[in-house]
C-alpha cells in the first residue's frame, strides 16, 4: 500500500468522528479559522471555487454561505470523508451549489483556467506530493484568480510554542485514540503538522508553483497561517 492510500485509509476510518473531534481538540476555533478565509475569498467575488482536500466540507459550505452567488466544486480522495461532507451539504440545502467528487489534488479532474478561486483547508500536509498539487491547483485556476491556503503551521511565540506542542504531542494523540477508535490517526496529525514546512519554505514552493503577490494572515499565535497568492500564468505551471 502507497503512503498516500494508506492516509485516504486512514481518514476513511476516522470520518465518523472527524467534525466532532476536531471541533472539540481545537476548542471551537478552527470554525474561526475557515470563517475568515471563507471571507478572504469572497471579497474576491468568485463565481466558481474549487475546495481541494474538502474533507467533510466545513470549508466550502462555510464559502456558499457567506458568498451565494458561487457555484463550488469540492474533492477528496477519501470516500466516507465525503459521504460524511455529502449529507451535511444536503442538510444545509446546498446540494444545488455544491458538487463533492473523489478525486486526487495532485491529478484534478478538471481543465485548465476552469476556477476563479482555489482553496484548501488543512489538506496540503497530506498530498502525496506537495509541490505537484500546488501546481494543480493553479493550472485549474484562471490567470490572477486566487489560491488560498489555510494550514497548521509553526507557532514562534514561546507563550503559544510549548504548551501547544506539548498539547499536541501528548494529549491529542490520547485523545483522539480514545474517541475515534483508530490506533494511529491522532499521532499521525500532530507528526504531519511537525514536518510541515517553515514559512519562508512554503512561500517559496507556492512560487515555483506558479504563485504570485504572497501574503499571509497569522490565526492564534501562529497555530494556523492562511496563506493566498494569485495564479501567474506565465511559467509550465499553466501549460
Amino acid at each position: 500500500m502507497t503512503q498516500q492510500a494508506s492516509v485516504t485509509e486512514m481518514f476513511d476510518g476516522i470520518a465518523e468522528s472527524y467534525d466532532g473531534l476536531n471541533h472539540r481538540l481545537s476548542f471551537g476555533i478552527d470554525r474561526i479559522w475557515r470563517r475568515r478565509t471563507s471571507r478572504l475569498v469572497s471579497k474576491h467575488h468568485p463565481l466558481n471555487i474549487l475546495d481541494v482536500a474538502t474533507g467533510t466540507a466545513d470549508l466550502a459550505i462555510r464559502m456558499a454561505k457567506d458568498y451565494p452567488d458561487a457555484q463550488i466544486e469540492a474533492v477528496d480522495l477519501s470516500t466516507e470523508m465525503l459521504n460524511i461532507g455529502k449529507q451535511k451539504v444536503n442538510r444545509y440545502g446546498l446540494s444545488g451549489r455544491i458538487r463533492l467528487t473523489n478525486a486526487d489534488a495532485v491529478d484534478l479532474p478538471f481543465s485548465n483556467d476552469s476556477f476563479d478561486a482555489v482553496t484548501v483547508a488543512f489538506g496540503v500536509r497530506n498530498f502525496a506530493d506537495r509541490e505537484a498539487g500546488l501546481r494543480e491547483m493553479v493550472r485549474v485556476c484562471r490567470k490572477d484568480g486566487l489560491v488560498a491556503i489555510l494550514e497548521f503551521s509553526h507557532p514562534t511565540n514561546v507563550l503559544v510554542k510549548v504548551p501547544y506542542r506539548w498539547y499536541s504531542r501528548y494529549l491529542i494523540p490520547r485523545i483522539g485514540k480514545k474517541v475515534s477508535k483508530h490506533e494511529s490517526a491522532y499521532s499521525y496529525l500532530p507528526s504531519s503538522v511537525e514536518s510541515f514546512p517553515t514559512t519562508d519554505a512554503f512561500i517559496a514552493m507556492m512560487e515555483r508553483a506558479g504563485l504570485v503577490d504572497i501574503r499571509t494572515c497569522v490565526f492564534s499565535g501562529g497555530i494556523a497561517t492562511l496563506y493566498y497568492g494569485y495564479a501567474s500564468k506565465n511559467d509550465r505551471s499553466s501549460q
